[in-house]
């Protein structure tokens, strides 16, 4: 799954990445090291620019709510829930497919955090048999320093309660999609723990390759059997992952010192 990422690169930076033709200075976010659900997160997509003469699309750089609300959704209240859409099953679910098929997006990040949940812990949990632990997260990022470039999804929601010229009417939210985590070696692996992102946790962000980002944000491409083709893991052995300080289990921490890689799990947690 995903459920806190780190994102520290700016506007400018990711503009040079992902050759953003739009994006608004007034809407730039500080770097973020503990990305948490409902927080404003960067996206990048390709849509026409409202009230433009082409209908032609734009890549722009957006703020979006992490949590997608589907557009016929009452209220907005489940859209903490609906952090993470699965590669299996969006094109059919129904809170995901529309958006699957027309609604796509990028959600750039450094990388992302994931707490050891361990098999036989799991079992032991589920059963009531053993009190949860404290679990050693992992910072899981690309070898190569590169961007994490998230597979995920957008939609617009409407605030009924607001009137058409209020700020707030219009909600735009995202989601992340997550595949089966890697099973292979990683690329660095730590000297004590886990050696495949398998070890930690049985699901992760779907990671985009630069040569997936076009197909991946085109919106003339509407055909489900289509875009499931690009819901295919990345090559194995692009990532790495070291443990932090459990200091990003606590949603208030939040800088740089929360990517800091120790030289081991911290005494008294999982692994």
């Amino acid at each position: 799954m995903c459920g806190r990422y780190a994102a520290s690169r700016g506007p400018e930076d990711l503009a040079g990445v992902f050759e953003i033709e739009k994006w608004e200075p007034e809407e730039a976010l500080a770097p973020d090291y503990n990305v948490a659900p409902t927080k404003e997160v960067y996206a990048v997509l390709d849509r026409p620019l409202k009230d433009a003469d082409s209908p032609k699309p734009v890549r722009q750089l957006r703020r979006l709510k992490w949590g997608l609300v589907p557009s016929w959704s009452k209220t907005p209240e489940g859209g903490a829930r609906m952090i993470n859409a699965r590669a299996e099953t969006v094109h059919e679910k129904p809170s995901y497919r529309r958006a699957f098929s027309t609604r796509r997006c990028i959600i750039p990040a450094d990388g992302y955090y994931e707490w050891v949940t361990a098999k036989d812990e799991r079992e032991l949990e589920v059963e009531g048999k053993k009190k949860r632990q404290r679990k050693q997260p992992y910072f899981v990022l690309p070898a190569d320093g590169s961007v994490f470039a998230m597979a995920g999804l957008y939609e617009f929601w409407r605030d009924r309660t607001l009137p058409d010229d209020h700020p707030l009417a219009w909600w735009v939210t995202c989601s992340v999609i997550t595949t089966e985590a890697e099973t292979t070696p990683l690329a660095v692996s730590p000297a004590e723990g886990p050696h495949a992102l398998a070890d930690i946790h049985p699901r992760m962000p779907l990671m985009l390759t630069p040569d997936r980002w076009d197909s991946w944000l085109d919106p003339s491409r509407t055909d489900p059997d289509d875009l499931r083709e690009l819901l295919d893991p990345p090559p194995a052995g692009l990532m790495r992952a070291y443990p932090v300080s459990t200091a990003v289990s606590n949603v208030r921490n939040n800088g740089p010192e929360l990517l800091k890689e120790l030289e081991g799990p911290e005494e008294g947690t999982l692994f």
